[in-house]
């Protein structure tokens, strides 16, 4: 600024501040004027915006205030996807100010651990026994991680670490501070040069000691007792060319070097180790970070080489036993220290290209670019790349043979876990030279063992490797297509159903995914079942045009896949992908759809539900695609694989639709056979159920006499062997609507003869049944309707019914007889045959009834007995002697019923 500039801006701070600043402006003034002063004598002034001196440790103001409100108000906001993302960012702030070495970095986490520990709810979910939510739960892994990252610092002085210990362990003793899942150890095995697959007993390995109560704060605490200033570990931080000397190369016991005379890391478990290379990262050591990678991955490649040596050794037993132990108990994915991330993203932190600046770390910012990554050399490792080596890094990880852990979130954690390294991996082009590390990898997993989920024999409660294997199955496939297929059939296994369920031996809930009850441990069971599912998916639509390959993977699927309903997708996709709308279909995939089709029929055979139908419309479908010989196939072979309403109702008459029929472009010969494969499938279902198919029969056999007349036959035989009523009077009624009235006639009086009607159900289901057969009767003539008098007497003992069909008879002529002559001209007369019997009866019914409803009459029910009585005198009227008949009726309740005072008063002002 030019001294006019400097006057304006002095005069306008001042005024802007004049209650703060006039006291210290007027003191400057005055020392400036006054000539010996101090500050006369200073060249220059300080500048408060140069930054502190080289020296000084990295400070900057941190609103404690402000940053306590805002954690506590986002945990309040728990529920909302930003509220995690913020406090997402809150912890890559931390990190960022650990990179920069500022103090208050620290100062920070602390902050925010005090008021995650102040969140009401986890006193709530303590008293209800309730587990956190899965979002909670993944942020309090993330404050656990970043501790570890913060006690292990190189730089951090002896006192600053006592103090955040003291308060951990402070926290760590609190009821509400929440567990960490999984029951990982804390003191599990150091990397080893060597290791034996075990030959114990499963039994054996599943047995755990009762592990201690560690928190999410257990794993800093652990990391409290680690230190930096081992000689070996400081030689790998300080060199990329540290390698075995004439005096020796041993570091203590263990070995120092590989046989290559590349450093070693053996002196601590592999995610403690991989944990010191977060924290390099996390402090700005990138390069020591990097050193130690590369010393924990010579370590890793040499444990694996004496592994594959000792399973060649073992390997005749181990087969021959056909079961294997778990060499891993506890994964590297899914662990509480992220091992495997941590290197991977360590790896591939300098193999990205400058212009691309998103983080590495998951779900920390909105940003989604893809990566691009590229070949960076491993100082002191000719030909390596940290590329090839994060490739390795997460295949070692992610193809790790290992129990599942327990608990549901540590479970979800594995699959989260996974699920993340793959896309990490995603995100790199495959070059050949990272191609040549995949197939490398692959065949290294595919030989491994025990100790590869890939192996030839596998542990029974092994997390299985589906996901995984379509990645490294769609990534191989273009390069070597033989070995893409070997690894994901080998990966198809799901041991823990085979030892549950036999082969060829349904579970007890078919249409479902497996039942978790059955398998308390394995909470995410349905959703490793959907994996395996859509790993068999990818490799039926690879195979597309190979039968070779397309008969191979269906043979896994019918051995490892056991849930109906993902057989029945995996059905419906191969079915999609054999149809292209433009191309012809592919006549080995549509087959193979059908097959699993057929099993899927079979399996659930006897388990209905309403995805039945839709299975069984598909099926026919599908046959129709491939042909009419399928469809007939399908018919001739229903017993295995429909009920016979299914077959009646679905498969015959769909598979002879009209649509069908111009589907298939049959010639007339071949279209008459498809009919009469229908109709005999028909008629069987008939016989095997006549109460649900009888009338399907009739209907799909209507054009064929000889059908039509087997279909009828059967419902006659059925009737003699107890088919209801109800089902014989709706196919009466059909025969009526297709012009056969004495067939209808028939199948009516044989419904009558099973039909019984009480004096007081006047709502009876069959009411209206019974008074078309009385209307079919008359219509037909007198003839048959004195044979249905019988019938009607015997079986309905309803009042108001019988009148009803005695008036109805008497309102007109019976109608022609079978002959076509008509017998009568006149209506009916009820005091001849066979009238007479009906009024008869319908007299006695009613008094019967009468008898019966004032035996426990209420005083509220006298109104609607003087209407009863109203209709009886109709009824009675009907008959020459009515009247006496009637009146004789009256005179015989008043004499009984002469208690009923008021009734019976009641009787003698209606009718006398």
């Amino acid at each position: 600024m030019n001294r006019d500039q400097l006057q304006k801006f002095v005069q306008y701070l001042i005024s802007a501040h004049h209650t703060e600043v006039l006291p210290t402006a007027q003191r400057l003034a005055d020392e400036i004027l006054l000539l010996g002063s101090e500050i006369n004598l200073v060249h220059g002034a300080p500048d408060p915006t140069a930054g502190a001196g080289i020296e000084d440790a990295n400070c900057w103001h941190l609103d404690e205030e402000q940053i306590q409100e805002q954690v506590k108000q986002l945990l309040a906001n728990g529920g909302y996807y930003g509220a995690s993302q913020q406090l997402r960012s809150m912890f890559s702030k931390v990190r960022e100010m650990l990179r920069m070495r500022d103090s208050n970095g620290a100062r920070m986490l602390i902050l925010m651990t005090q008021q995650f520990l102040q969140d009401p709810r986890l006193a709530l979910w303590r008293q209800q026994s309730a587990g956190m939510t899965d979002k909670c739960r993944q942020l309090w892994d993330e404050l656990g991680a970043l501790w570890v990252c913060v006690i292990l610092s190189p730089h951090c002085k002896p006192e600053e670490r006592a103090g955040w210990l003291q308060l951990l362990g402070t926290w760590d003793k609190l009821d509400i501070c929440p567990l960490e899942e999984g029951n990982y150890s804390f003191d599990g095995p150091c990397l080893q040069p060597t290791t034996a697959p075990s030959t114990g007993s499963e039994e054996e390995e599943m047995v755990a000691a009762t592990s201690p109560r560690h928190t999410v704060f257990g794993r800093a605490l652990q990391a409290g007792e680690l230190h930096w200033t081992d000689p070996h570990l400081q030689r790998i931080l300080a060199s990329d060319s540290y390698g075995p000397t004439l005096t020796g190369n041993t570091g203590g016991d263990k070995p120092a070097f590989d046989p290559q005379g590349r450093p070693l890391w053996l002196c601590e478990p592999f995610p403690t180790a991989c944990a010191r290379v977060d924290t390099l990262r996390a402090h700005g050591y990138l390069q020591k970070a990097m050193r130690l990678a590369g010393a924990i991955i010579n370590t890793l490649r040499l444990q694996r080489r004496h592994q594959l040596e000792s399973y060649k050794q073992q390997k005749k037993d181990l087969l021959q036993k056909g079961a294997t132990c778990i060499t891993n108990m506890e994964g590297w994915v899914g662990h509480p220290l992220d091992p495997i991330g941590c290197l991977c993203r360590a790896l591939l932190e300098p193999c990205r290209l400058e212009e691309e600046t998103l983080s590495l770390y998951p779900d920390s910012g909105p940003d989604k670019r893809k990566i691009a990554y590229q070949h960076v050399p491993v100082p002191g490792s000719p030909g390596e790349s940290y590329l090839a080596l994060a490739l390795e890094v997460a295949l070692l990880g992610l193809g790790q043979q290992r129990a599942l852990p327990e608990g549901l979130y540590a479970q979800d954690k594995v699959v989260r876990n996974e699920e993340q390294l793959l896309a990490l991996l995603e995100e790199v082009d495959l070059d050949d030279r990272l191609v040549q590390v995949l197939r490398k990898q692959a065949g290294l997993l595919l030989e491994g063992g025990p100790f590869s989920g890939f192996g030839e024999v596998l542990f029974r409660e092994s997390v299985p490797m589906h996901t995984c294997a379509r990645y490294l199955f769609t990534a191989l496939l273009p390069h070597d297509p033989d070995l893409a297929y070997r690894l994901a059939l080998r990966a198809m296994r799901l041991p823990v159903l085979e030892t549950a369920f036999p082969a060829g031996e349904p579970h007890p809930n078919p249409l479902d995914s497996m039942m978790s009850n059955r398998f308390p441990r394995w909470f995410i069971l349905g959703h490793l079942e959907t994996r395996q599912c859509e790993l068999a998916s990818a490799m039926l639509t690879a195979a597309k045009g190979d039968p070779k390959w397309l008969h191979t993977v269906l043979g896994s699927i019918q051995q490892n896949i056991h849930s109906p309903a993902l057989l029945f997708k995996l059905a419906q996709d191969a079915c999609k992908t054999a149809t292209p709308a433009s191309a012809p279909p592919d006549t080995t995939l549509l087959g193979i759809a059908l097959e699993l089709g057929l099993q899927v029929m079979r399996v659930t055979l006897n388990t209905m539900t309403w995805r039945r139908r839709e299975m069984v419309r598909w099926l026919v479908g599908c046959a129709t695609e491939i042909g009419a010989q399928a469809l007939m196939d399908i018919m001739q072979n229903w017993y295995s694989l429909f009920t016979p309403v299914e077959a009646a109702t679905i498969v015959a008459v769909t598979g002879t639709t009209h649509a069908t029929l111009l589907r298939l472009q049959l010639d007339t010969a071949r279209r008459e056979e498809l009919w009469a494969c229908a109709r005999t499938l028909a008629l069987q279902c008939a016989m095997k159920d006549p109460q649900n198919c009888a009338l399907p029969a009739l209907t799909l056999c209507e054009k064929n006499h000889a059908a039509f007349e087997a279909a009828y036959q059967i419902v006659l035989d059925a009737a003699a062997g107890g088919l209801g009523h109800a089902h014989l009077f709706t196919v009466a009624r059909y025969m009526e609507h297709r012009g056969l009235p004495l067939r209808a006639y028939k199948l009516a009086t044989l419904a009558l003869a099973q039909l019984s009607i009480a004096f007081n159900q006047d709502s009876h289901p069959a009411v209206n049944d019974v008074l078309w057969a009385c209307s079919l009767s008359h219509s037909l003539g007198r003839h048959e309707l004195s044979a249905i008098v019988p019938l009607i007497i015997r079986s309905i003992h309803c009042a108001p019914m019988l009148s009803d069909i005695l008036r109805r008879w008497t309102l007109s002529a019976p109608g022609l007889g079978p002959l076509g002559v008509r017998r009568a001209t006149k209506p009916l007369g009820t005091d001849r045959a066979p009238l007479c019997q009906l009024l008869d009866a319908a007299v006695a019914a009613y008094i019967a009834t009468s008898h019966s409803r004032l035996t426990h009459i209420s005083p509220r029910h006298y109104g609607d007995f003087i209407e009863f009585l109203g209709k009886a005198r109709e009824t009675f009227l009907l008959a020459p002697d009515g009247h006496l008949q009637f009146a004789q009726f009256l005179d015989n309740l008043k004499q009984t019923y002469k208690g009923k005072k008021k009734l019976m008063l009641l009787v003698r002002e209606r009718f006398g």
